[in-house]
C-alpha cells in the first residue's frame, strides 16, 4: 500500500481531484502505527475517504496549505506526538537543536505554538473550512492553562487558533464521528454534542439544557472586567447531574486557588461514564467540554492496528536522514493504551484517562508476524508494552465495565483493595513473542511498575521472566525521588518500594547467574522538594555508587497535577498548600544529583552551605564536594 498523498502529483496518481480530509501535522510524516498521524489517517482511508498529509509545512507560506487544494469536509490538525513548546524548549527554556521527529532529526521545523500558527494559516489560506484539531497538544490547552514558557495564563488553545472542534484522548472514536457527521451534511457548527470534543460557543446556540444551567448559575460570568476572589471555591462549583461549571478564565487567571479547584473537578469528570460536561468561560464564549469518548474496545483496537502501514517514513524524508523518532518504535509493539498509575506529573489522566485498554493477543502476535517479515528485522522486538509495561489490563472490576473512581486513585496513598495484580496474561503474551520465527530476543523498555508487583499472586513469576529474558543487561525503572514527602506530592510509593525492588532484582539475577543491573531514573525540582530532600537523595547516589546521567529538571508542561502545585502553590488532589522551589533552587538540586560533574562544584557548594551541610565538603570519600588534601583542611581551620 502506498503513502498517502503529500502533493497534488499524488492525488493525480490516484486519480483524485479533491480531498475529504487534509490531515496537517508538526511531525515529519511517518507511516508508523506508533504516530498518531498514521493511526488516524489510515482508520479514515478505511472507511472511503480520501486523506492527504501535510508535514511540517511553513506557516509564514499560507499558500503552501493549498497545495492539495481545500478539502470537502475538513482539515484536521496536530503539533505532532509532542507539544510544540515541549518539542521546541528544554525546561531551562532554551531552545532544542533538535528535534527527534524531525527529518534528520534538526530542530527549527515546526513554529511554536504550532497549532495556533498552523489553524491562523489555514484560515487565511481556505477561508471558513471546518477546522479540527487535536493530540497531545490540543487536548491538554483545551482549558484555561498556566503556560511556562511566557508566564501568563493563556485561554484555551480551541479560542487562541479559532479551530471550529477540539478532539480530546485518543481520537479514533471521536473522529469517526465526526466525519461521517461532516459527510451526512451537517455543518460543523451543528457539532456541539460529541463525546470526546470541545466546542467554543456563543450560549445561544447550545442547546436548551445547556442554556438553563448557564443561565441558573453564571450571568454575572459574562461581564468583562476584574473578577474577585471567590469564599465559595472551597464549598464546590456550581453543578447538577449533568453539568460542572468550572472557574472563568478571568477567574482562574487572578486566582491560583480557582485555578487549582478548576483542575481538580476537570481531572474528576475524565471518567466516560460517569463524566458531566464541563463549561468554562472564556471571555464573552464558553468553552464546552463533552464528557470523554467511550473507552476503545479490543475490536477497534485491532482494527486500527492492523491497518495497512508502510512502516516506514516518507520516501522524502530519506534522503534528509530519515526521521530518528521512528528507530525507537520500529519494531516496538504497542500492547495498550491508559494507565492507572496516576503519577502528579504525568499528563495521560487528562489525555488518554487512567482506564486501560488492551489489543487483543492475537493482534499483537500478527503484527509481530508481519514485522519478522521486514528485510529490517533482526530479531529484536525492541518493546511490548504502553504508557506503563506491566499494566496491560484494567486495574479493577469497575474499570473493566468502563469506569473510574473520581476522587481516588489506585496505587496511592495505598494501593486499593480492589486493585487487581496478575501477570500472567502478560507472560503469555511475552512467551508467544519469544517463540515466532525468527525472533531472537523480545524486551521490555516502556517502563515498569515495580511497587506493584508484591500484589501479584504469583510474585516471583514476572521477575524472573523479566530478568531471564527481556532485558539486556540493564533495566531502566523510574523511581523519581527517595524522599518520602517528595515521593507523596509525585503520587509515587514510598521509598521502601524501591528498595525491596532492588533487593529483589539482584536476588534474581543471582539465580539465575547474571550480570544485569538498574538504571534509575531521577527528578529534581518537582513541587514539594526542598534542598534538604535533593541532598537526601545525593546522599542515596553517593551511597550506592551510582552517578546517574539522565536527570530530569521537573519541567512544568500543561495538564499535570504537579504543573498546577508549580505555579499555584496548592495540590490539587488535597488542596494542600506546597512549597515551590525557586529557579535557582531547582539549579541546585540538579546538581546535587550530579555531584560528580566538574561544571556542578559551584551549585552543590553554594546549596550545601545553604542547608548547612558543611560536613559533606573535604577531603574524605563520603564529601559530595572534595577540597582537596591536608594543607587545605589545616588553612580551613
Amino acid at each position: 500500500m502506498a503513502f498517502l498523498p503529500v502533493r497534488r502529483s499524488d492525488m493525480e496518481a490516484r486519480d483524485w481531484d479533491s480531498l475529504d480530509f487534509l490531515f496537517v501535522t508538526g511531525d515529519a510524516y511517518v507511516d508508523h502505527p506508533s504516530f498518531g498521524a498514521a493511526l488516524l489517517t489510515r482508520l479514515l482511508e478505511s472507511e472511503g475517504y480520501r486523506v492527504g498529509v501535510l508535514a511540517q509545512p511553513d506557516p509564514s507560506r499560507p499558500d503552501t496549505f493549498l497545495e492539495m487544494g481545500i478539502p470537502r469536509l475538513a482539515v484536521l490538525v496536530s503539533s505532532g506526538v509532542v507539544d510544540s513548546m515541549v518539542n521546541n524548549y528544554t525546561a531551562a527554556r532554551k531552545p532544542r537543536r533538535d528535534d527527534r521527529y524531525s527529518p534528520g532529526g534538526k530542530g527549527g521545523r515546526r513554529p511554536d505554538r504550532a497549532l495556533i500558527r498552523y489553524c491562523e494559516a489555514i484560515r487565511a489560506a481556505m477561508g471558513d473550512v471546518p477546522i479540527v484539531v487535536g493530540g497531545l497538544e490540543a487536548s491538554l490547552r483545551r482549558f484555561s492553562h498556566d503556560d511556562y514558557w511566557s508566564g501568563r495564563v493563556r485561554r484555551s488553545v480551541l479560542q487562541d487558533s479559532g479551530a471550529d472542534l477540539l478532539v480530546f484522548g485518543s481520537g479514533e472514536g471521536p473522529l469517526l464521528e465526526i466525519a461521517d457527521r461532516l459527510a451526512s451534511g451537517i455543518p460543523v457548527r451543528k457539532l456541539t454534542h460529541l463525546r470526546g470534543t470541545c466546542v467554543l460557543s456563543d450560549v445561544d446556540s447550545l442547546p436548551a439544557a445547556m442554556r438553563a444551567f448557564l443561565d441558573a448559575h453564571s450571568p454575572w460570568e459574562t461581564v468583562l472586567g476584574p473578577v474577585p476572589p471567590r469564599a465559595d471555591l472551597w464549598r464546590g462549583l456550581p453543578s447538577d447531574d449533568r453539568h460542572v461549571l468550572l472557574p472563568s478564565h478571568r477567574e482562574v487567571s487572578a486566582d491560583p486557588l480557582a485555578r487549582a479547584v478548576a483542575f481538580r473537578a476537570a481531572l474528576a469528570e475524565q471518567d466516560p461514564a460517569a463524566g458531566r460536561v464541563l463549561f468554562q468561560w472564556q471571555d464573552r464564549k464558553v468553552l464546552v467540554q463533552n464528557p470523554p469518548a467511550k473507552p476503545l474496545d479490543s475490536r477497534l483496537l485491532d482494527r486500527v492496528y492492523a491497518l495497512p502501514y508502510e512502516r516506514r517514513a516518507h520516501p522524502a524524508h530519506e534522503a534528509e536522514g530519515g526521521v530518528p523518532a521512528l528507530e525507537e518504535v520500529l519494531f516496538s509493539l504497542a500492547s495498550h493504551r491508559g494507565c492507572y498509575g496516576g503519577c502528579s506529573f504525568c499528563a495521560i489522566s487528562m489525555h488518554q484517562g487512567r482506564l486501560v485498554q488492551p489489543r487483543s493477543a492475537h493482534s499483537i502476535l500478527e503484527e509481530a508476524r508481519a514485522m519478522t517479515r521486514d528485510p529490517r528485522f533482526k530479531g529484536y522486538i525492541h518493546d511490548v508494552g504502553g504508557p506503563t509495561a506491566n499494566f496491560r489490563q484494567p486495574a479493577c472490576a469497575r474499570q473493566r465495565a468502563g469506569s473510574a473512581c473520581a476522587h481516588r486513585r489506585c496505587l496511592v496513598p495505598a494501593p486499593c483493595p480492589e486493585l487487581e495484580v496478575d501477570h500472567r496474561e502478560y507472560l503469555e503474551l511475552l512467551a508467544s513473542l519469544r517463540k515466532l520465527p525468527g525472533v531472537r530476543k523480545v524486551f521490555i523498555r516502556s517502563g515498569v511498575r515495580f511497587d506493584v508487583l508484591p500484589l501479584d499472586p504469583h510474585p516471583g513469576e514476572f521477575l524472573e521472566a523479566l530478568c531471564a529474558h527481556h532485558v539486556s543487561g540493564q533495566l531502566k525503572v523510574a523511581p523519581e525521588h527517595v524522599s518520602a514527602g517528595v515521593l507523596s506530592r509525585m503520587g509515587k510509593p514510598g521509598p521502601e518500594a524501591y528498595e525491596r525492588f532492588c533487593r529483589e532484582y539482584e536476588r534474581m539475577n543471582r539465580t539465575l547467574g547474571k550480570n544485569q543491573y538498574l538504571v534509575p531514573y531521577f527528578m529534581t525540582g518537582h513541587p514539594g522538594c526542598t534542598l534538604e530532600d535533593a541532598v537526601e537523595l545525593a546522599l542515596h547516589v553517593r551511597d550506592r555508587r551510582v552517578m546517574p546521567e539522565q536527570v530530569q529538571d521537573f519541567y512544568p508542561t500543561p495538564g499535570t497535577a504537579s504543573t498546577i502545585m508549580y505555579f499555584t502553590g496548592y495540590d490539587p488532589y488535597t488542596m494542600e498548600r506546597v512549597a515551590v522551589p525557586s529557579p535557582e533552587e531547582k539549579a541546585m538540586q540538579r546538581a546535587l544529583v550530579q555531584y560528580g560533574k566538574p561544571e556542578n562544584r559551584r551549585l552543590v557548594e553554594a546549596a550545601l552551605r545553604r542547608v548547612g551541610r558543611l560536613d559533606l565538603m573535604g577531603p574524605g570519600p563520603e564529601a559530595l564536594v572534595r577540597t582537596g588534601g591536608t594543607e587545605r583542611k589545616g588553612k580551613r581551620r
